[in-house]
């Protein structure tokens, strides 16, 4: 294994997650506060489910995003 390029590959895979992730939360919360589903001062229970099937592995990781 090629342990320099498993960790340029895993380093890649955790970055477009995150960013993605960010993006797409900021833009479902700025649309739900600004058609008045959300307040803005809310706690929203969230979680992410990483699946490698070829692994047998699947980690969810539970937390809780506060607006304010």
């Amino acid at each position: 294994m090629d342990e320099e390029l498993f960790n340029k590959q895993m380093r890649g895979f955790l970055k477009k997650v995150g960013i993605t992730s960010q993006r797409e939360l900021e833009k479902a919360v700025y649309e739900r506060v600004g058609d008045g589903r959300l307040q803005g001062n809310e706690a929203l229970p969230a979680s992410v489910v990483i699946r490698v099937p070829e692994l047998d592995l699947e980690v969810r990781i539970d937390d809780e995003i506060r607006l304010e």
